[in-house]
C-alpha cells in the first residue's frame, strides 16, 4: 500500500539514509556530496515555492505518535491553489511506501536466546575518550549487496547486542538486498543472516557467526533530559570514516518525524549525524546505548540546516527488537488503517475546512475501509477528543489493543457523522 507524506515543505528529512546505495563505493578522498535530484516544477509543484515565509519542520502523516510534527505555516498560495481541496491535498501529499520490508538475506534458523534489556544509569559519567575506548568496539559497519557478486552496496552501521553475534541495525540498510557483510572494529568480516526485519519501525536484527564480541550496554531513553550530553559512534559516508565519534546534547524528546507513512517519536540531538551513521549508536555519558541514529534534517532549497539529527529511543525499540528476536516479526501494533495529515491553516481558510486531520489514504484491508471511510474525509474527533495534529489521534489510540474499537467523528461534504472502527494489527494491513 502507498501512504502519503507532505512534500511541499520548506524543510525535509534526509530520509533514513542509505549512503552509497546501489553505487560503487568512492575511493578514499573522492567522496561526493549526496544530493537529491530535483523534480520539474509542474503546475501543482509550484506550491512548494510558495513557502517563503513559513518555516516548516517536517512532514506529517498517520502513525504511532507525533509531537509538533507540522508547524502552523503562513502560505502565499495566491492563485496557485486548485479549486477543489482534494486536488490540493493530492499535490500536498506525496506517496511513501508502507509495505512490509522485503529482505532477501539468508534466514537465520538457530536459537535466539538473546534478549535486549535496558539497564539503569551507571555510577559515574565518562569522559568522551573513556566512552570511546569502552564503546567503539560495540559498533560495526554493515555493507549490503543487491547480488552476491555485486560491487554496489548500501553502507551503514550496526550495534552488537550479544557476544555471540546478534546485531541491531536499520531495515532500510538491508531492504531489497541479498547479502550483508558485518565488519567489526578489528576488521574481521562476517556474512550475516536475517533474524527479523520490520519496515515500520525500521528495525532489523542480524546474526553473524562470531564469539567474544564486545556487546553494547543499553540504557533507558526515558531517563534522558533536554540538555543532557550524548555521543554518537557510527560510520559516516564510507569506510574512510569508520568508527567516528561525535558529541552534542539532547535537543528535544519525542519529536514526531514521518517515515513510511508513519510518525515515530524520536530523540532530537545536535550531535553530528551523516549518511552511514544510520543504524549506529547514540550513547549517554554512562556508555549506554539510548538511541539508534537514523535521520537528519536537511534543506530542500537554499536555507542551510545544521545540528538537527534524530535517533530512535531505546525505550521504543527494546520491545520491538525482542519481538523480532522471538518471532522474526513485530506483532500486536494497532492501526486504524488510514493515513492522515495535519491541515495547513491557510488551506483550511481557503477551502473553509473544519479543524481536524485530512484522510489521504484508506487501506483496503482495514475495518476503516469496511466502515466507509474515504480519502478526502476529515477526522474531527477520536473517542470524543478533538484531533488537529497526528499526535493527538495517536495518543487516543495509544492504550488500545488489536480488536478494540475507536469512535471517529468525521466530516464529509459539509456534514459530520460518527463511525466505530476496529483496530487491526499493522502486519495484517500490508500482506
Amino acid at each position: 500500500m502507498k501512504g502519503k507524506s507532505m512534500k511541499n515543505n520548506w524543510y525535509g528529512t534526509e530520509g533514513w539514509y542509505e549512503p552509497l546505495t546501489r553505487t560503487k563505493a568512492p575511493a578514499p578522498g573522492h567522496i561526493k556530496a549526496d544530493k537529491k535530484k530535483k523534480k520539474g516544477l509542474t503546475g501543482r509543484r509550484v506550491l512548494a515555492l510558495a513557502f517563503v515565509i513559513a518555516v516548516l519542520v517536517v512532514a506529517s502523516s498517520l502513525a504511532f505518535r507525533n509531537k509538533g510534527t507540522q508547524s502552523d505555516a503562513v502560505f502565499n498560495f495566491k492563485n496557485e491553489m486548485p479549486e477543489d481541496f482534494t486536488d490540493f491535498f493530492d499535490s500536498y501529499y506525496s506517496a511513501v511506501t508502507t509495505e512490509i520490508a522485503k529482505v532477501d538475506l539468508p534466514k537465520y534458523t538457530g536459537k535466539t536466546n538473546c534478549r535486549l534489556k535496558l539497564d539503569s544509569h551507571g555510577k559515574h559519567e565518562l569522559e568522551l575518550s573513556e566512552l570511546y575506548k569502552l564503546c567503539a568496539d560495540s559498533v560495526v559497519c554493515i555493507k549490503a549487496y543487491e547480488k552476491d557478486d555485486s560491487v554496489a552496496y548500501s553502507w551503514g552501521s550496526g550495534i552488537i547486542m550479544s557476544e555471540d553475534g546478534f546485531i541491531l541495525t536499520n531495515t532500510h540498510i538491508i531492504e531489497g538486498q541479498k547479502k550483508a557483510v558485518v565488519i567489526t572494529n578489528d576488521d574481521s568480516e562476517y556474512e550475516a543472516e536475517l533474524v527479523g526485519a520490520d519496515s515500520i519501525s525500521d528495525l532489523s536484527v542480524l546474526k553473524i557467526n562470531a564469539r567474544g564480541l564486545r556487546s553494547a550496554v543499553f540504557g533507558n531513553s526515558n531517563d534522558l533530559e533536554i540538555g543532557e550530553h550524548v555521543a554518537a559512534i557510527g560510520n559516516p559516508l564510507s569506510s574512510s570514516f569508520r568508527s567516528t565519534l561525535t558529541d552534542g546534547i539532547v535537543s528535544g524528546i519525542e519529536r514526531g518525524m514521518q517515515y513510511n507513512g508513519h510518525v515515530m517519536n524520536l530523540i532530537q540531538t545536535n550531535t553530528a549525524i551523516n549518511n552511514g551513521n544510520s543504524g549506529g549508536a547514540l550513547f549517554n555519558m554512562y556508555g549506554q546505548v539510548v538511541g539508534i541514529t537514523n535521520m537528519k534534517m536537511v534543506s530542500n532549497y537554499t536555507t542551510s540546516v545544521e545540528g538537527i539529527g534524530f535517533a530512535i529511543p531505546s525505550a521504543a525499540f527494546a520491545p520491538a527488537v525482542n519481538s523480532l528476536l522471538k518471532d522474526g516479526v513485530i506483532s500486536g501494533r494497532t492501526s486504524i488503517g488510514i493515513t492522515v495529515g495535519d491541515i495547513p491553516d491557510e488551506a483550511a481558510k481557503r477551502y473553509e475546512l473544519p479543524s481536524g486531520l485530512y484522510v489521504s489514504e484508506v487501506n483496503e484491508h482495514s475495518d476503516a475501509a469496511l466502515q466507509g471511510i474515504k480519502p478526502g474525509d476529515i477526522i474531527l474527533e477520536a473517542n470524543g477528543v478533538p484531533v488537529k495534529h497526528t499526535d493527538e489521534l495517536a495518543a487516543v489510540k495509544e492504550g488500545l489493543s488489536v480488536g478494540d474499537s475507536i469512535r471517529l467523528k468525521l466530516w464529509r461534504n459539509g456534514e459530520s457523522f460518527e463511525l466505530d472502527v476496529k483496530l487491526i494489527d499493522t502486519n495484517d494491513l500490508y500482506k
